[in-house]
Parts: structure tokens; C-alpha cells; sequence
């Protein structure tokens, strides 16, 4: 550790970060081969292979203890500099939060704070956005595990609750006969990703069917809403987002008082800096707020 410099740790932070190394030497204005030969040199002074040169560039197991400490650094220079004279750059702040909170309540929490800090937001479903706390990609998560990842703390938000919803005209059609878990086993479906199971274990719970139908992907949390409104398929949808829409018009409750509840946890690193500690005490604000 007595080899490790700190630009060397900050062109690791950067390469990850981008994705690439052209892209952290945009950020950090040198040139690629200047980045490639600090990566190079921390990684001869550490024994082992940081990143992997894929595309995007990706942290090897060995590398994550590197770049959280490259992180942890830099929040800490960043919060002992200050951004009060007006010339420092504030600091950025690498979080995950699903796509639908995002979409729903954690935006408008952020948005109280955007003039104090920057954010890296990374969109990560909310059972693996504790992966990249574990990575040291991001310094917080909204995630669905309550057990802590090594060196995070962890703070309960609230319940997400999903209603399993469809378009009057979907109704009309795929569910003539009123809703039942088979007929809507069979009725075409939308999904937000591969990952994506709130379909499937909405219909397992509710009736213990499994889907048959038809699978549309749309890795868009507001366009998947519109994709619902349009007809499209049916899905399981934030009780926020539903609140946006009119029942009746743009939607159907496909089962009046069933749905799927996910509970949401905030991990956050141990490491205590006063842009971190800020940010918390806004997503936990608005998680109390906005959630069940």
C-alpha cells in the first residue's frame, strides 16, 4: 500500500466509472495513455489485475477493495476542501437506485441537494445494486437486502407496493370473462429486463399460476408505464405511478386489492462524510414520505 499514489487510484475510480479509459481521460484531462500507465502501475504495485479490459471496463474481485478505497478518498479531499469558496467542484456522489424509485419518490429528494453535489446515478435493479456497493462502484443503494454488505450500514425506507394493473381495452380483450390468474397466465405480459420477476411472482402468489402468454421487454420505468397505458400488456405497477394515471381511463385494477410488496432498504458506507451523511437523511425523508 506504501507504492499507491493518489492519481493512481483516481485513474482507477475514472476508468470504472466511464467505462472506459478514453472516457476517464476525459474526465480527468490527460491523455489515454497516461491513464492506461497509472492503472498499469497501481496494478504492478498491488501484484494483481485490477480491471478488466472489456467493454465497458469492468472491476475484477481484486480491484473492488482499490476503488473503494479510491472512492473513499476522494469523498473525503472533497469534503475537507470545501465547495463553499466557489471554485472548488462539489463532490460527486456514485448511488444505485432502481428505476422505478427513481421514477417515482428519489429524484424530487435529490433534487433538494443538487446544488451542494453532484450525482452518478446507476440505474441497477433493487435485488442487485447491492453487487456494486460490494464492488465499490457506488457509496449507497437502494437495494431489497437487509443484510448488510461489508464496511455499509443499512436503514429500512418502506414498502413498494405494486398493483397489478392493465388498459380498459387489454381488459376488453385478454379478459373478457373477468380477471382470474389464468386467464391472465395466458394474456400477453410486459417485463422491464431479463431480471425482471414482479410479473411472475404476482401471478404465483395470487393464484399460483405461471405465465403461458406472450412477453414484451421494456427496460424503461416511465415507458413501461406508457406501454401499459397503451395496451400493450399487462404489469404490476408502482402504487406511485398508478397515482399518476386515472382508473377507469387509462387503467384497470386487474384484482382489486392483491398485489406485491417490496421492501426497500438504503445501504450506505460506514465511512461518514457530511455529503453522504446529507444524502441519506433526504432519500430516508422522502422514503418516509412517499412510501407504504
Amino acid at each position: 500500500m506504501s507504492d499507491l499514489d493518489l492519481p493512481q487510484l483516481e485513474a482507477l475510480a475514472a476508468v470504472v466509472a466511464e467505462g472506459s479509459f478514453d472516457g476517464a481521460a476525459r474526465r480527468l484531462h490527460v491523455t489515454p495513455s497516461a491513464i492506461s500507465q497509472r492503472v498499469k502501475s497501481l496494478e504492478t504495485a498491488v501484484g494483481t489485475v485490477l480491471v478488466r479490459r472489456s467493454k465497458p471496463v469492468a472491476v475484477t474481485e481484486a480491484g473492488t477493495k482499490y476503488l473503494r478505497l479510491a472512492q473513499q478518498i476522494a469523498s473525503l479531499v472533497a469534503d475537507v476542501s470545501g465547495v463553499d469558496d466557489g471554485r472548488s467542484q462539489p463532490i460527486t456522489v456514485p448511488i444505485a437506485v432502481n428505476g422505478d424509485s427513481l421514477n417515482t419518490w428519489v429524484l424530487p429528494a435529490l433534487a433538494t441537494l443538487s446544488d451542494r453535489m453532484n450525482f452518478d446515478i446507476r440505474r441497477e435493479d433493487q435485488d442487485h445494486s447491492a453487487e456494486m456497493l460490494r464492488q465499490g462502484v457506488v457509496m449507497a443503494a437502494v437495494t431489497t437486502s437487509n443484510q448488510p454488505v461489508q464496511g455499509c450500514s443499512v436503514t429500512r425506507l418502506g414498502i413498494m407496493r405494486y398493483v397489478p394493473v392493465c388498459s380498459p381495452a387489454f381488459s376488453r380483450r385478454w379478459l373478457p370473462d373477468g380477471s382470474s390468474p389464468y386467464a391472465l397466465a395466458h394474456a400477453p405480459m410486459l417485463v422491464f429486463d431479463r431480471s425482471d420477476d414482479l410479473q411472475d411472482r404476482y401471478l404465483g402468489a395470487w393464484g399460483g399460476a405461471t405465465s403461458s402468454g406472450r412477453r414484451h421487454y421494456v427496460p424503461s420505468s416511465s415507458d413501461f408505464a406508457e406501454a401499459v397505458r397503451l395496451g400493450i400488456g399487462w404489469a404490476v405497477l408502482p402504487r406511485q405511478q398508478c397515482d399518476r394515471m386515472n382508473f377507469g381511463v387509462d387503467l384497470v385494477d386487474i384484482a382489486p386489492g392483491t398485489g406485491i410488496d417490496v421492501t426497500l432498504f438504503w445501504q450506505q458506507w460506514t465511512l461518514r462524510t457530511p455529503a453522504l451523511t446529507e444524502l441519506s437523511a433526504a432519500v430516508v425523508a422522502a422514503a418516509a414520505k412517499e412510501l407504504d
